[in-house]
């Protein structure tokens, strides 16, 4: 009998039996294996909450804790309270509120290193999740709270308030375990002591003694009829937030004082008084309107810009983020440099030399003339740099409406661009008569150099 043979044929199919039955064990081992990866993930996602992104969340709660602000600056008592602080818990909620959510913002790094005097950050839990919109509720309750210390008792509790309705809000969302929340809440305090710590060092609270202004002509002085002692001279000695920041934002010189008719000076000044004998009333509404009392405290009309435009667009949560963050920083320079100037140069302002010197002694600006140096604009600067910054976020050309004081029954003004709300904002100072336009024209300069200066220094993404 002859032994048993298989053919080629045959060799293949054993082969092909085997590789099959070796292949079905393999893929029933992977099969195993993916359940119990499955079952490890699901397990991980009920204590650990789900993966996501700062992006995913929308900015409502950043709007509704600006949206108090704004009200708690604006309402009796607080410009009398707050007075230029009010610009200073702007800017560290807007740090704060961008350290609260970073850690959600792939590609975006912390600020800490790149302030002055920044204290580290509380670092994320690696692998863990976060619900942003409870770490910024928590980091601006805390601010809010240790901020306005002041505030009248029914505002106060408006802070309590919001932070516990949000906070029900997130805790009733499905997708937020226990675990997820508490951890972002913890963040977010942690976040804002730190920041409010690093607030208290700016030298703002430092007490200086009584300023005495410089005596001679052309030199301001308290103006009347209220004579309001000066207002912020030591501002500028506070901390920079940016070292460098400043670097090439310095005005030139003003025009020298002179009261010969043909002279610079007396052409400057005479300008105020000659547009203030035709005004029309468009002019003189866009003048009350930036006026800012009863209303804001100078400067801070800006932060109600920011809040309306914000919350027009209503961006996610990293965006507003990010764009308070930026303007904030820029916002805080620019009062260091603006007032500066202003208490370095201590130009007059046009009542008196137009009362003495151009012989009208009963003329009066459209309000009364604030308390400090004319030279640079204040709201100037504001403006030039709000130009930058928010053209920078927005565009070129963003049509706009501001409704500031639609509460006081005051038209709206409207705009086709930053860069044009800047330059409006500054002439509607000379048609109010308290600012030169050379004032205004080089404080705009000044704002918008320290804005690009800063945007350019700060580095808000990690490859930039």
């Amino acid at each position: 009998m002859k032994p048993l043979t298989i053919t080629s044929a045959g060799k293949w199919l054993l082969y092909a039996g085997v590789l099959l039955i070796l292949f079905s064990a393999c893929q029933k081992e992977i099969n195993q294996l993916s359940r119990q990866q499955e079952q490890v993930s699901a397990a991980r996602t009920n204590t650990e909450g789900h993966l996501q992104q700062t992006k995913t969340f929308s900015s409502e709660v950043a709007q509704k804790w600006l949206e108090l602000q704004v009200r708690m600056l604006r309402l009796p008592p607080g410009p009398n309270i707050y007075g230029r602080n009010g610009h200073r818990y702007f800017v560290y909620s807007g740090i704060a509120l961008y350290e609260s959510v970073v850690g959600g913002m792939p590609g975006y790094q912390s600020l800490s290193g790149q302030l002055k005097d920044m204290p580290a950050m509380p670092a994320t839990e690696p692998g863990k999740s976060y619900y942003w919109p409870a770490s910024a509720n928590a980091a601006l309750a805390f601010l809010s709270r240790n901020f306005f210390t002041n505030a009248p008792a029914d505002q106060r509790a408006a802070i309590d308030s919001l932070e516990n309705a949000l906070n029900q809000q997130y805790q009733s969302d499905p997708g937020v375990n226990p675990g997820e929340f508490d951890r972002s809440v913890i963040l977010g305090k942690t976040v804002a002591q730190r920041i409010f710590d690093w607030s208290k060092t700016d030298g703002s609270a430092t007490v200086y003694p009584p300023y005495v202004p410089p005596v001679g002509p052309g030199l301001w002085a308290p103006t009347p009829p209220n004579f309001p002692q000066a207002d912020g001279p030591y501002w500028g000695l506070n901390r920079p937030m940016v070292v460098g920041g400043l670097d090439g934002t310095w005005p030139p010189p003003p025009p020298t004082y002179s009261t010969d008719p043909s002279s610079v000076y007396y052409a400057m000044v005479k300008e105020v008084y000659d547009i203030s004998q035709t005004l029309t009333p468009e002019q003189t509404a866009a003048a009350l309107f930036y006026r800012d009392i009863p209303g804001f405290v100078s400067g801070t009309h800006y932060i109600y810009m920011f809040h309306q435009i914000l919350r027009d667009e209503n961006p996610q949560l990293d965006f507003y983020a990010l764009a308070q963050a930026k303007y904030a920083i820029c916002y805080y320079e620019s009062f260091r440099g603006c007032w500066t100037t202003k208490y370095t140069y201590n130009v007059e302002r046009p009542i008196r030399y137009i009362r003495e010197v151009l012989n009208h002694p009963t003329w009066s600006p459209l309000f009364n003339t604030p308390g400090h140096p004319d030279y640079p604009s204040g709201h100037s600067t504001n403006a030039g740099l709000f130009a930058v910054v928010f053209t920078s976020l927005f565009g070129p050309n963003y049509s706009f409406t501001l409704h500031t004081y639609d509460n006081l029954g005051m038209a709206p003004q409207h705009y086709n661009s930053f860069y044009e709300m800047a330059d409006a904002i500054g002439k509607a100072r000379v048609y109010a008569g308290i600012h030169y336009t050379v004032s205004c024209v080089e404080g705009t300069k000044q704002g918008k150099k320290i804005a690009e200066n800063i945007l350019n220094i700060v580095k808000f993404k990690k490859d930039e």
